[in-house]
């Protein structure tokens, strides 16, 4: 079974966690104290890590910086410091994801699945009824083929594997320009809103694709 470690000193919260992840079938630990993190992960090799920032003991930052120096264990940052929020983005800590409080234990249930299917080396992203084959470049939304240039393809994917998580336009550009051409960041735009069209030819009254203003997009 896959083993969950929650860190997280607020206890109702992460005993909500712990719920919601077992009613997926992941085995779970909680550990309330910063100073508890190292030996256990070092023992016990879990295959994901839930990792508030603000902890007794030491915070977050310091236990990522940490497990990196030993390990490429999955790690999803949780926070509810917004000055940290673009250190999180640029995800520069090491960590694989981030999730900022407060949030919806559902969602962050899809990012433990989804950093764990990547790290798996899994092709095949499904959400909300579209089934993303990357090993084909084949998109589909409710059964019927969404017809996605390459790069439309690329933009979608990266976010539907991360739903709810915020990337800037820098940050999508990079993702799915490789060579580092230069373009202006309104090409993102331009792309979303043909995803946008598309996805809506099929599903009129579903929005996939979120807006977030002055910080970019997200899958939701």
């Amino acid at each position: 079974m896959t083993m969950i470690l929650i860190v997280e000193d607020e206890q109702k919260l992460a005993e909500l966690l712990k719920d919601y992840l077992a009613q997926s079938s992941f085995d779970t630990t909680i550990l309330d104290n910063g100073n508890y993190v190292i030996p256990y992960v070092r023992e016990n090799k879990p295959d994901l890590v839930i990792l508030d920032l603000m902890l007794p003991g030491r915070d977050g930052m310091e236990i990522c910086k940490e497990i990196r120096t030993f390990s490429n264990l999955p790690i999803i940052m949780v926070t509810a410091r917004v000055e940290e929020i673009d250190r999180l983005l640029g995800l520069e800590l090491g960590a694989d994801d981030y999730v900022c409080k407060p949030f919806s234990p559902r969602e962050l249930v899809a990012r433990v699945k989804a950093v764990l299917r990547r790290a798996g080396g899994e092709t095949t992203i499904k959400a909300k009824g579209l089934v993303l084959d990357e090993a084909r470049y084949q998109a589909s939304l409710h059964c019927v083929d969404l017809e996605l240039t390459a790069v439309e393809f690329k933009l979608l994917s990266f976010m539907a594997a991360n739903p709810g998580r915020i990337y800037s336009r820098d940050q999508l550009m990079e993702r799915i320009y490789s060579d580092h051409r230069i373009v202006s960041d309104r090409t993102i735009d331009s792309h979303i809103k043909k995803l946008r069209k598309k996805i809506a030819e099929q599903s009129p009254d579903e929005e996939l694709i979120g807006s977030v203003y002055g910080v970019g997009y997200k899958f939701i």
